[in-house]
């Protein structure tokens, strides 16, 4: 995806934000880049400006729509992530909007559990943990920005799916990365690329 193309998915999340949070209408954009009609996995995440605190995350890991689709449902529910209370219009100009629109999920194949650590890139991998009914993602910054190992970042995504810290090391548990493009204001309603 092209730098203009990602900064264009930045003002279509914030219109959608704004047009939800005003009136509770779905955003339906007429014009947008070709590559907004392939599938993709998007998240949306609003930070608040400029504590850059964490406001809301929503997304769709697996690429099973379109990326405009996936792009303006992630940017309209994560006004009402329910972590938080919903966004209130008194808002709108106080949160920064971050897309990342992600690569297809990869199982990671390993031959014992162990050897996981060694095959997560910090920086450059998302994970996604499975086992059983539980499931959990963290984006590929989460490790960056709280400073964690690969074991730190494996644990993290267990907690985050419901599950204990050490289930990574389960041979029932699977394990899988993606990589993304990260596009995100620099301030509310002006987009830079990360």
């Amino acid at each position: 995806m092209k730098q203009s193309e990602g900064l264009e998915a930045v003002k279509i999340a914030r219109k959608a934000i704004e047009l939800w949070v005003k009136e509770k209408k779905k955003f339906q954009p007429d014009k947008y880049p070709q590559p907004f009609r392939e599938k993709r996995g998007v998240f949306v995440t609003l930070h608040t400006y400029p504590g850059k605190e964490l406001r809301g995350c929503i997304g769709f890991p697996e690429p099973v729509y379109p990326l405009i689709k996936a792009l303006v449902d992630a940017a309209t529910e994560a006004t009402e992530d329910p972590r938080f209370l919903p966004l209130a219009e008194k808002e709108l100009n106080k949160i920064i909007v971050e897309v990342s629109i992600l690569t297809k999920p990869e199982l990671i194949k390993v031959k014992k559990p162990r050897e996981y650590p060694k095959n997560i890139r910090i920086g450059k991998d998302g994970l996604i943990v499975r086992k059983g009914p539980f499931s959990g993602l963290l984006l590929p910054q989460v490790a960056t920005e709280y400073g964690f190992n690969p074991e730190e970042f494996l644990s993290q995504t267990c907690l985050k799916a419901g599950l204990s810290p050490g289930d990574w090391l389960s041979d029932e548990t699977k394990i899988y990365r993606f990589q993304s493009l990260v596009f995100s204001e620099k301030e509310p309603g002006v987009s830079q690329k990360q």
